[in-house]
């Protein structure tokens, strides 16, 4: 089969490239699925570079999600029928003409949900889900997050006004603010404006945030933990700057501060079934609503991997980047 694969770490625009690989076959309590639709999520490309938390045996096919229609049956698989659209998530090797997945990692998808919304349904949705239940806030508290036109943090805004908690939107542009809001999405702030924070702490009023979400670290870090009111939390995401965060110790001692770090795959492993179903029911009524909006830059043929790998990874952004097969 086709699959965009790389035989060495590195910079993914520079190590990836279309090439043949062997039809997997699935194994007990596996399912194989055709591939119709795969995206590009930031931690694909932290894989391909070698520096994430999994890394794979090479030469390896990339991806960690996908949409398609099941093909093949393992032994021992109930519930599921030859031709359903399935789309699977927290697994490898999804950038193929197919790919396997574990049966209690695939979700049926209703016909309402569009390939494009499906492609990308489950695994940076069910992250900002599992973030918004990890914070712990309650409705009418406020959240403040940066990067927030990234795939999470877009979705994490939609799903937390969707529940009734407020989010204070930082973005580093000033056109993403548009951006955002043409998505439904209020209270933003572009952090490349003057008097920025001033403007955020006028909106979250004397209480401030009950929780922050931090992407970037560096200074980025103590400028969220300076919006934090008493006995908040800050909740490391990600470290776009690859930098150390940078957190004034005299705010952590005085507003008795948490700092917490959040890995999906983690939370995803310690959480109880009947919830993570319960999360993933909400994900699928709220994109058939229409209450979660996933937008799409671009989808590129698989021959086209190392040029989709790029836009994925250039400035600007508005939507995820996708594969097909």
């Amino acid at each position: 089969m086709r699959a965009a694969l790389h035989a060495s770490f590195g910079d993914p625009a520079s190590v990836l490239s279309e090439g043949q690989a062997e039809l997997p076959e699935p194994g007990p309590g596996e399912v194989r699925i055709r591939t119709v639709l795969a995206p590009i999520h930031n931690h694909d490309l932290w894989t391909v570079r070698g520096q994430y938390g999994y890394k794979p045996t090479l030469p390896a096919v990339g991806g960690s999600e996908g949409l398609g229609t099941i093909d093949a049956l393992g032994d021992g698989v109930e519930g599921f029928t030859l031709g359903q659209r399935v789309a699977a998530a927290s697994v490898h090797g999804t950038w193929a003409e197919a790919f396997i997945a574990p049966v209690r990692m695939v979700i049926p998808m209703p016909d309402a949900i569009a390939d494009e919304t499906a492609a990308q349904l489950i695994a940076m949705p069910l992250s900002a889900l599992m973030l918004l239940e990890f914070l712990k806030v309650e409705r009418g508290q406020w959240i403040v997050q940066n990067t927030a036109n990234g795939a999470v943090g877009k979705t994490l805004a939609m799903l937390a006004s969707a529940r009734g908690v407020n989010v204070a939107n930082l973005v580093r542009r000033d056109d993403g603010v548009a951006e955002l809001e043409a998505l439904g999405i209020g209270n933003v702030f572009s952090t490349a404006s003057e008097g920025w924070q001033d403007a955020v702490r006028a909106r979250l009023g004397d209480a401030l945030a009950t929780a922050a979400v931090d992407s970037i670290g560096g200074a980025a870090s103590g400028a969220l933990m300076g919006l934090l009111g008493e006995g908040g939390t800050l909740v490391s995401f990600g470290s776009m700057t690859g930098e150390p965060m940078q957190i004034p110790s005299g705010d952590v001692i005085f507003k008795q501060a948490t700092v917490k770090g959040f890995w999906g795959s983690k939370v995803s492993q310690a959480m109880a079934v009947e919830d993570k179903r319960r999360l993933v029911g909400e994900l699928l009524q709220r994109a058939s609503a229409g209450e979660l909006q996933l937008p799409v830059q671009a989808v590129y043929p698989l021959g086209q991997i190392a040029e989709a790998a790029a836009a994925s990874l250039a400035g600007g952004r508005t939507g995820k980047v996708l594969l097909r097969p």
